[in-house]
């Protein structure tokens, strides 16, 4: 055989290997599943769920929004009549809580896997707004019932915002939209911007729009187990499919 046959050989059979190395090669594990994008945007629309419940169901206190709720505080403060003090003190303390929680979990989980770490938190979600529910379910007028779902739902809440806040994907928040909006606006083409942003942007406002009136539909024909059960079920499904990629 002549050298450059040699040669040729010897250059089909380090293709070969390559092509066997690159065929055996392990997919990125953080990779499989549905991205953060799309989870995060579900997780707007249950804050939706979730802010329906507390405002229409529980008093006037929001559990998800605590801009909101540093304003109802204000307002119940002052005596302004469907507004109450210790109801919004219960959700503030639980939401603190909660977003201690978050941050611990993170510290421990967050230098590892963000595809577990966000299961595992979105799993924990899942329980408690289970549990919530449940209470609704069997004692839906007892005065305790209005206390627990306040604090359990703005723990979760306070978890997830934690969680996806050391997530660090922009412009979803999937709690509070004034910063989204205001982004939306100031960085559009109409303000001399590019845009970019905006599809995610639009996405995030229908989202937690969508969420608001699917939750105050339910609440205002089924009372409030219903769109709890719903928004468990939901977060339920995305901690099973929730990947670590954005």
């Amino acid at each position: 055989m002549s050298s450059e046959e040699t040669e040729k050989s010897g250059d089909t059979g380090d293709r070969a290997r390559t092509d066997r190395t690159a065929d055996t090669r392990t997919p990125d594990p953080e990779a499989r599943g549905l991205r953060l994008v799309p989870v995060l945007l579900a997780l707007t629309v249950v804050s939706g769920l979730i802010d329906a419940v507390s405002y229409l169901g529980l008093e006037h206190v929001f559990t998800a929004n605590m801009t909101g709720n540093v304003v109802v505080l204000g307002f119940a403060a002052a005596g302004a009549p469907g507004f109450s003090v210790s109801h919004t003190l219960t959700s503030l303390a639980a939401f603190l809580v909660g977003a201690v929680a978050g941050g611990r979990i993170a510290v421990r989980l967050g230098s590892g896997s963000r595809r577990t770490w966000a299961r595992l938190t979105l799993a924990a979600e899942a329980v408690l707004v289970g549990a919530a529910s449940v209470v609704a379910f069997a004692a839906p007028d007892a005065t305790a019932t209005v206390y627990t779902l306040i604090a359990v739902t703005a723990f979760a809440m306070g978890l997830r915002n934690a969680t996806v806040r050391k997530l660090g994907v922009p412009d979803l928040t999937t709690t509070v939209l004034t910063m989204t909006l205001t982004g939306l606006a100031s960085d559009s083409r109409a303000a001399g911007g590019s845009g970019h942003h905006s599809p995610r942007r639009t996405a995030s406002v229908i989202a937690m729009l969508a969420g608001a009136l699917l939750g105050a539909w339910l609440v205002l024909h089924h009372g409030l187990a219903i769109p709890l059960l719903v928004a468990a079920g939901v977060v339920g499904v995305l901690a099973v499919v929730a990947s670590g990629r954005e």
